[in-house]
């Protein structure tokens, strides 16, 4: 009935039996593609003081690519949305692939953007925005083009019902339910306000009434989040880096899903070690190997998150080594009740921190946490249990005399039951 493909196949486009037949306009590829109209959202460029713009960096194409310029030039000129210019400055074009095999055209600004005064305008944290879902049954996305996905402009557009059960990011806008009637309603409602706001949406890249959606990277479903299955493939297949950018863009690739592995920071440290002088040829070593390995591994093995229940209580497990700290949140599910964990924590310890003893490092490694997750721990329904493998730490309630970090420490455990 349904299909991950897009809107045309829905049977509430064909013979209205979701409703959505009024709907259409939001749909049309044709005022897609035109410029926006001009609003109190739009946002000038505006230059910092004594500089001017940049010449970019010209990047050399394949054919393919040449092609492909050429292509969305012409298309581009034809619905207005650049026109000729004799300009000195210019930025660098290059292209990316697509999951299709496609082409997708990128413009270096990194110079202009170094220049520019910045526009501070919030941007919600993906991890924050999904712990959004708990109890959603049921996924709807949608796909805005690029010129019309201002986030002050969306945000305006859908204030009242930002968080209960719609998600904007950029140009990626979400709906989730608890139930198939409830979700009917919700898109309709969504659609209804992209129609009234003269907003469109990419019919191709939506997707509609799914109860497993990839979304800003992840699998979401009603169990939780996980990883995307085609990103674990880029991992699993990724040969051993030759050299320092290859190393960083597998770490940079990897540092995504940090949060699904535990004690990712440990992994991942005799990797990050290469890197730590700033080298320019890459030292590759057994140990690095062994790491390089055992992080893939970690990505074959992650586990599905849970969305956090503030009616469960919660299970805190802390470990501290001589390099870093680690953390799970995790919460019990069915009968009998099996831990699933909700995130992972870890960091590396800084200089000062290496040198503390094993009770402060595991004394540490609970206030980090803590930091991380106060959002649900403070004020928690339930009495929550920290797991530590040191017992030393008993003396906390019971000395007269600690530390002033060890202080300080005491009074911000307090804040938590």
């Amino acid at each position: 009935m349904l299909s991950r493909t897009g809107v045309m196949a829905m049977p509430g486009f064909c013979g209205g039996g979701f409703g959505f037949l009024g709907l259409r306009e939001v749909f049309s590829k044709e005022r897609a593609a035109r410029l926006p109209s001009h609003r109190a959202w739009d946002c000038a460029i505006n230059l910092l003081p004594n500089t001017s713009p940049p010449r970019g960096r010209v990047y050399l194409l394949s054919l393919p690519e040449a092609k492909a310029m050429e292509e969305y030039i012409e298309e581009a000129l034809a619905v207005g949305h650049i026109r000729p210019s004799t300009y000195p400055a210019a930025a660098g074009f290059f292209f990316v692939g697509k999951k299709n095999g496609g082409l997708h055209p990128c413009i270096d600004y990194r110079g202009l953007n170094a220049i520019t005064v910045r526009y501070p305008y919030p941007f919600s944290l993906v991890p924050a925005a999904l712990e959004q879902l708990r109890g959603a049954k049921f996924f709807t996305k949608l796909d805005l083009p690029i010129i019309w996905s201002a986030s002050a402009l969306i945000n305006e557009v859908f204030q009242d019902i930002l968080g209960k059960w719609v998600i904007a990011y950029i140009e990626d806008i979400l709906v989730y339910s608890t139930s198939l009637e409830e979700h009917v309603h919700h898109v309709r409602a969504v659609l209804s306000r992209l129609q009234q706001h003269h907003l469109y949406v990419k019919p191709e890249k939506c997707e509609f009434h799914q109860t497993m959606i990839t979304f800003l990277g992840y699998v979401t479903t009603r169990q939780g989040v996980a990883m995307d299955l085609t990103k674990v493939q880029v991992v699993t297949q990724w040969p051993s880096p030759t050299s320092v950018k290859e190393l960083q863009r597998f770490l940079g690739f990897a540092n995504f899903y940090r949060r699904f592995i535990h004690n990712y920071r440990s992994v991942v440290g005799p990797l990050t070690s290469l890197l730590r002088e700033k080298p320019r040829r890459l030292a590759w070593t057994d140990q690095a190997q062994a790491a390089f390995l055992q992080l893939k591994d970690c990505f074959t093995t992650a586990p599905i998150l849970r969305h956090p229940d503030p009616d469960l209580p919660f299970v805190l497990e802390v470990d501290a080594s001589s390099s870093g700290i680690g953390a799970v949140l995790s919460q019990r599910h069915g009968v009998p009740g099996k831990l699933h964990p909700c995130a992972f924590y870890s960091r590396k310890l800084t200089a000062a921190e290496a040198n503390y003893d094993v009770g402060n490092r595991e004394l540490l490694s609970i206030k980090a946490a803590l930091e991380e997750w106060r959002h649900w721990l403070e004020g928690a329904h339930h009495l929550f249990l920290v797991l530590t493998d040191h017992r030393n730490l008993e003396y906390l309630h019971g000395t007269k005399r600690l530390n002033p970090c060890q202080a300080r420490w005491a009074l911000f455990f307090t804040c938590f039951q």
